[in-house]
């Protein structure tokens, strides 16, 4: 008798590595479950991206839980007989019920909940990526351009309306400025959310490439001189009732107070919270000046290379400016967990809450042509240069230390450095190599 193949869902999550990982189960035993969880192995978390495994404090002990979400679950069926992709996002909880330390998405929500408590505002925040398709060879000069979408027309339709199928919602699909480099943007949500659809949108783009026969990456590099590919996290926020307050018309930069304090924390504090939003080695060939990425630690007025940005809002749009007034972090890529990229994010914002630190000022010029000494004079810093400087940093550190679960930076510094030990004898090309392919 022929056999049709059993249904499977993923249970996954978001590792340090920026992975996606988890055991798969057949469909029919869903409900249950939602109530045991699957099995996990707590030495997990020390894979690198390169799949070697580093020195972690568990070793061959111990058992965690992944514990299935039933609001972060996708179930997207193709045409033309592709197989579906079927999987559902988890915590990842002791035996007992309790989150892991080590559970990236339960540290964001610790995050978000230490936001709420002090200030009594919700995050809304949407995560904007870049990607390339290797080894295509597209058009030539086709740079933001008609020809280049159509090149991949068939790919961004099917993407979008597999976003759809998923419960997203899609906003821009767009050929960008590196060779064969393409963005696709999707609307913004509150909490949690906004990193669990940024998740689901890298595995769909993935998924979708892998079924016409393409492959992308999401490597913040290919090359020394090639374009990078960034992720853009845009943030706002919202009360209580439900209203919009970033922004305030009587302050010189349109951001609130509130608004103002979360970002100078974020300024002042990321120089060592770096190492977990941009966390590859190739992450620090990328955040360099004049690379439209972020440099220094500065805020800046519809400046692309400012690590938090002013967005513009539309006098057109039938959107209130109060509801259309955000910032956007760009020092940050793909290479990283979008769980500890926005958690490092609101502890950062939330301690400067916490500490009334004041509205930066906006930036109007290139920092690349002041002196260090003018640089000094102004608080403005230039962000490490290469990932053991901003491991050292984080590492330093005892404030951002002691916002995340014991022992948890113990294991993302050992991680880190064994990702770094591995590559330990490569060349500048195997690097970049090694990086396009796992990411």
């Amino acid at each position: 008798m022929a056999l049709g193949g059993e249904s499977l869902i993923v249970a996954c999550c978001s590792d340090i590595a920026g992975q996606v990982r988890g055991k798969a189960f057949p469909a029919r035993q869903l409900r249950n479950r939602m109530r045991r969880g699957i099995g996990w192995t707590p030495t997990n978390v020390a894979i690198t991206c390169f799949d070697n495994i580093v020195d972690s404090p568990f070793g061959s002990f111990g058992d965690v839980l992944l514990m299935p979400d039933s609001n972060a679950s996708v179930n997207v069926v193709y045409q033309n007989n592709l197989p579906p992709e079927r999987f559902i996002i988890c915590d990842i909880k002791h035996t007992d019920g309790n989150p892991w330390e080590c559970c990236t998405r339960s540290i964001l929500n610790l995050a978000l909940q230490r936001l709420q408590d002090v200030s009594g505002l919700n995050l809304s925040s949407a995560f904007e990526h870049e990607f390339q398709f290797r080894n295509v060879g597209g058009p030539l000069g086709s740079a933001f351009s008609f020809e280049g979408i159509r090149a991949q027309r068939e790919f961004g339709e099917t993407l979008v309306s597999t976003l759809n199928a998923a419960g997203l919602e899609p906003d821009t699909f767009l050929r960008e400025y590196g060779r064969d480099q393409y963005e696709i943007t999707i609307a913004p949500q509150c909490g949690i959310k906004s990193a669990d659809h940024a998740v689901i949108l890298r595995e769909l783009t993935r998924a979708t490439a892998e079924r016409q026969n393409q492959t992308i990456s999401f490597t913040p590099l290919r090359g020394p001189n090639q374009v990078g590919n960034g992720v853009h996290i845009h943030m706002s926020f919202i009360n209580g009732h439900g209203d919009p307050s970033t922004y305030d018309s009587t302050s010189a930069t349109g951001l609130s107070n509130v608004a103002g304090s979360f970002v100078a924390g974020i300024l002042k504090y990321l120089n060592s919270i770096v190492a977990l939003t941009a966390p590859s080695v190739v992450s620090y060939k990328r955040l360099t000046p004049h690379r439209w990425s972020a440099a220094f630690n500065n805020l800046g007025f519809r400046d692309r290379e400012a690590a938090v940005r002013i967005c513009p809002v539309s006098e057109l749009s039938d959107i209130n400016k109060a509801a259309q007034y955000h910032f956007e972090f760009r020092a940050a890529d793909a290479a990283a967990s979008p769980y500890l990229q926005l958690a490092a994010l609101v502890h950062a914002g939330t301690q400067g809450i916490e500490d009334a630190l004041p509205t930066p000022l906006a930036t109007e010029k290139d920092l690349a042509l002041l002196t260090v000494t003018e640089l000094i004079n102004h608080g403005y810093v230039r962000l490490p240069e290469n990932l053991e400087n901003a491991l050292d940093l984080l590492a330093g550190n005892d404030t951002v230390k002691r916002w995340f679960p014991n022992s948890f930076i113990e294991v993302y510094l050992k991680h880190k450095r064994g990702e770094l030990e591995y590559l330990k004898g490569k060349d500048e090309a195997e690097i970049y190599a090694a990086y396009e392919k796992v990411y």
